[in-house]
């Protein structure tokens, strides 16, 4: 073979790996980067509806995965609490619906990050995002219609963008809010839960269900090591708080947050009829990679008030740089009472 047919052969492959390079970047990366991609969108979502959206298109990116690549559970399975054997300050959502307890692991989530379950007679979504380490149950029951969830593998904000299989719009997690779609500016209910060590859950539920981890391999451990201790959050292109650090942990209530140092300090807080305390004995899933290995966090527990005794509340334990992106109005409380 002539030399010159050597050096062309050579290039002619080179041309076809780097041309494969491009179009897989295309086809994996390019539908979340620009807004012009909604074209390239569409054709992996024929059902979305893209002419209704109550977001600029440009804010949502990709994560890295396509649509379901990272699979929800939609078929739960639970083993009793007694019989299950994991480590005493583990993070599990806790969930409890007309006397129907279940803890889901967050080692298990954070491969899943949506549990499309029935608890207590009641279709919930149990979702968790890793990035802003926000865990919320919503309610799936919509305008008489029950709703399950996928990951499209897209972030808004460093946060989860889910959507429903019955409509294909697209949820903001944070918010539960549709933003894409048929079901645009309509909002899920969301369900009272904790994020709370195993320990707690067995001793508050021992008749309680914990969630079968499968088998899926890698189950307990966290795959961003560091990061709740990190300058800056991964995938954010939104401005950050300048009055603390962006990974400092919030407890979240509607507009009003505390942070976790403060609530560390003071250990009980009180602000009219809510009841926001901290008990110790949970690790953070964001640490180590090793999760039950992870550095003490605390058993954060948000209640309020009422004629029948304290009743859990619709919280979050997030990052202020999420609580800026997506309350940017809200307050954070640094000092209890204010300004003491």
């Amino acid at each position: 073979m002539k030399y010159m047919d050597i050096v062309k052969r050579l290039v002619s492959w080179r041309t076809l790996i780097w041309s494969a390079v491009i179009l897989f970047f295309l086809w994996w990366f390019l539908p979340g980067l620009f807004p012009a991609s909604t074209l390239v969108w569409k054709a992996t979502w024929p059902k979305t509806d893209f002419t209704k959206t109550s977001v600029d298109l440009s804010e949502i990116m990709s994560g890295g995965p396509r649509k379901d690549g990272i699979p929800s559970i939609d078929d739960p399975e639970f083993d009793p609490v007694a019989e299950v054997s994991l480590p005493d300050t583990v993070p599990v959502i806790s969930l409890n619906i007309n006397g129907d307890a279940r803890a889901y692991p967050l080692g298990i989530l954070m491969s899943h990050e949506i549990v499309n379950d029935r608890v207590g007679g009641v279709p919930v979504a149990v979702t968790y995002c890793p990035l802003c380490n926000a865990s919320i149950v919503f309610d799936a029951r919509l305008n008489g219609q029950e709703l399950d969830f996928g990951t499209t593998g897209k972030l808004r904000n460093s946060d989860l963008v889910m959507y429903d299989r019955q409509t294909e719009s697209w949820w903001q997690q944070f918010l539960g809010e549709a933003i894409v779609g048929e079901l645009t500016g309509t909002r899920l209910k969301m369900i009272p839960s904790r994020i709370e060590s195993f320990a707690r859950f067995k001793a508050r539920f021992p008749k309680g269900k914990v969630l079968k981890p499968g088998g899926f391999r890698g189950y307990g451990s966290n795959p961003y090591v560091g990061y709740d201790t990190s300058r800056r959050p991964f995938l954010f292109r939104g401005d950050l708080p300048d009055d603390m650090p962006a990974m400092t942990r919030l407890v979240v209530v509607g507009d009003q947050a505390w942070t976790l140092d403060l609530l560390r300090q003071k250990r009980r807080i009180q602000s009219g009829d809510l009841v926001i305390s901290l008990e110790d004995g949970r690790n953070s899933a964001l640490d180590t990679r090793n999760i039950a290995k992870g550095r003490e966090v605390g058993n954060v527990i948000v209640q309020r008030r009422s004629a029948a005794g304290l009743k859990d509340e619709v919280h979050d334990i997030t990052f202020a740089f999420v609580f800026k992106a997506f309350r940017p109005k809200g307050r954070v409380h640094t000092s209890w009472p204010p300004g003491s």
